[in-house]
């Protein structure tokens, strides 16, 4: 195993980069904020890394304490990468940064790739400023379905596909609405008010979102 690379500076911010500042270490978090996951399907959602680089920045990453590895019990019986405590509290570190390069994200490039559930992270901040941060919310898009925790405390933040269950509510919408709501051009609840994005459900989150309508 290679040694760790080190900026060698005595300040936090330096010390944090040496754990997660390789490219698509924090990209890696990304994904496994959905929960565990196995190799192959991090592989399929992180379009343009190479097999060899996610393996060795797993293998980094586990020597860091911020994720671990497990075997799958019969029949799944396959290993799955999963957050530790201290991967799991990087996601204020990305919520941060991806608010700082919303206004990046500008028009879809011919060469961007795009998965449904990259929108999940600003989506659970645009439900925080809308009040409707509670509950399991499902999000429904052309791109796929995804679903986010909104509130929860530990566990995964969001998950691919539709909810486990009936979900607290229910969000149809499209990708540029979900764009602009990541670049803070548009306010959820006014989004839901000119029927940009359509509510159902009867839960806390419906509730908050359905007073705007």
């Amino acid at each position: 195993m290679s040694p760790r690379r080190s900026y060698d500076q005595y300040c936090s911010a330096a010390r944090a980069l040496d754990a997660v500042g390789d490219r698509w270490t924090l990209l890696i978090v990304r994904e496994l904020l959905a929960g565990p996951r196995r190799y192959t399907d991090l592989h399929a959602d992180l379009p343009g890394v190479s097999t060899d680089v996610l393996a060795s920045r797993l293998k980094d990453m586990e020597r860091e304490g911020l994720t671990t590895r497990r075997r799958l019990p019969p029949p799944g019986a396959a290993y799955v990468y999963e957050l530790t405590g201290r991967g799991r509290a990087l996601l204020p570190v990305l919520e941060a940064l991806g608010a700082w390069g919303a206004g990046e994200l500008g028009e879809r490039r011919p060469t961007d790739a795009v998965r449904a559930h990259w929108f999940a992270l600003p989506l659970l901040r645009a439900l925080r400023a809308a009040g409707a941060a509670e509950g399991v919310v499902e999000v429904r898009l052309e791109e796929g379905d995804f679903h986010l925790f909104a509130g929860a405390e530990d566990g995964p933040v969001y998950g691919d596909g539709p909810a486990p269950g009936e979900p607290d509510a229910r969000l149809v919408l499209d990708a540029g609405t979900c764009a602009a709501l990541s670049r803070g051009e548009l306010d959820l609840r006014d989004a839901v008010r000119d029927g940009r994005v359509e509510v159902t459900g009867d839960g806390t989150a419906a509730k908050a979102l359905g007073e705007a309508a």
